[in-house]
């Protein structure tokens, strides 16, 4: 057990929003296969930074650099905003924080996010800092397991995470069945959660704060590390993400040995499991975690809403489905929660916690 604790959750998005009629309309999308991707996928609208218009009104097309800048850009202003919401939300001050720890998997910089939000936001030049990058959709349960073990070490100093995805930076448009499902999956935002432990004699977090981070675990499937991949196409010039049509069935058969694991010398249950967090990974996905694990549509309400409102935020997609729950004002003391990422390598990632 680590003794960190949950304190706060800030969630930011582009400010536009386009339903998912509206972006096919927007690129022009006629191909009926590539519209029944778009509309027969639970999501309604996404917050996206589209390509600016040419003099025509159409969408430009956009170069690597361009997409490298909308990621600089757009990952700034998303990571500064759902930062300072969440430390608002902390009654912390940008100076107490002690740990920056920055995921991304929607562009490659360096120095990394970490420095550039330290300057932007004007933290601590003495803040330790850790980027997180390319490890995709389930990097924001690898980096919280890295920020709990630093917050644990270091009682009493706050420790921030913040999953920052500009997930538009990464789209293809080349009328492809392959990148049409991509294009109509991910959505733009960033989300933050802060963390800290309490030492001997100290007090913790206060009660209104989230839950104690008990234990971590992953699962890696190795036979499946090339069913989603972030790599460089020549054809385009450009990196391309790609989604195997077998995740949904790769990760919900793996979804029961990993909750074992996580669950493994603790006297738990699944049926003892009040709360679950699960990553908001498709439709398929989703569907397949829920018939293996046996859970309900309330189980995940939380998760299909945002996949309806937002499309898939890759690594904050949980931390959006966790600031709702926490909304909601239905969790009790003591109650036990999952919360659960998957990703390429292929990789299913959980934490276990408690109220």
């Amino acid at each position: 057990m680590s003794g960190a604790r949950v304190v706060a959750v800030g969630t930011a998005v582009p400010p536009h929003s386009y339903t998912q009629s509206e972006l096919l309309e927007e690129f022009h999308i006629t191909d009926p296969r590539i519209r029944s991707v778009f509309l027969g996928g639970a999501i309604e609208r996404r917050h996206l930074l589209l390509p600016p218009r040419g003099p025509d009104g159409t969408r430009q097309p956009e170069t690597q650099g361009d997409l490298l800048r909308k990621h600089t850009a757009g990952g700034l202003d998303l990571g500064r905003r759902a930062v300072e919401t969440c430390l608002e939300r902390a009654g912390l001050a940008l100076g107490d924080v002690s740990y920056l720890c920055c995921v991304t998997s929607t562009g490659f910089l360096t120095p990394g996010l970490s420095a550039l939000l330290i300057k932007e936001l004007g933290l601590n030049r003495h803040c330790t800092r850790l980027d997180v990058v390319g490890m995709g959709c389930n990097a924001g349960l690898n980096a919280l397991t890295a920020t709990a073990g630093w917050a644990a070490a270091h009682p009493g100093e706050p420790a921030l995470m913040v999953c920052v995805e500009t997930c538009s930076a990464a789209y293809v448009f080349d009328g492809t069945m392959r990148s049409a499902v991509v294009n109509s999956l991910f959505g733009d935002g960033a989300a933050a959660v802060a963390v800290v432990a309490a030492g001997p004699g100290q007090d913790g977090p206060p009660a209104a704060a989230g839950p104690e981070l008990l234990r971590f675990s992953s699962r890696i499937i190795p036979e499946a590390v090339g069913a989603m991949r972030y790599d460089w196409d020549d054809d385009h010039g450009k990196f391309s993400f790609y989604l195997d049509p077998d995740v949904p069935y790769v990760v919900g058969a793996n979804a029961g040995p990993a909750l074992e694991r996580l669950l493994a010398g603790t006297g738990l249950r699944p049926s003892g499991i009040a709360q679950w967090i699960v990553h908001s990974g498709g439709k398929k996905v989703i569907d397949a975690i829920r018939v293996n694990l046996g859970l309900t549509r309330h189980d995940v309400r939380h998760t299909l809403s945002v996949l309806r409102d937002h499309g898939n935020l890759s690594s904050g997609s949980f931390l959006f489905s966790y600031e709702r729950l926490a909304a909601e004002g239905a969790v009790a003391p003591g109650d036990i929660g999952v919360l659960m990422t998957m990703g390429p390598g292929s990789t299913i990632e959980m934490a276990l916690v408690r109220w």
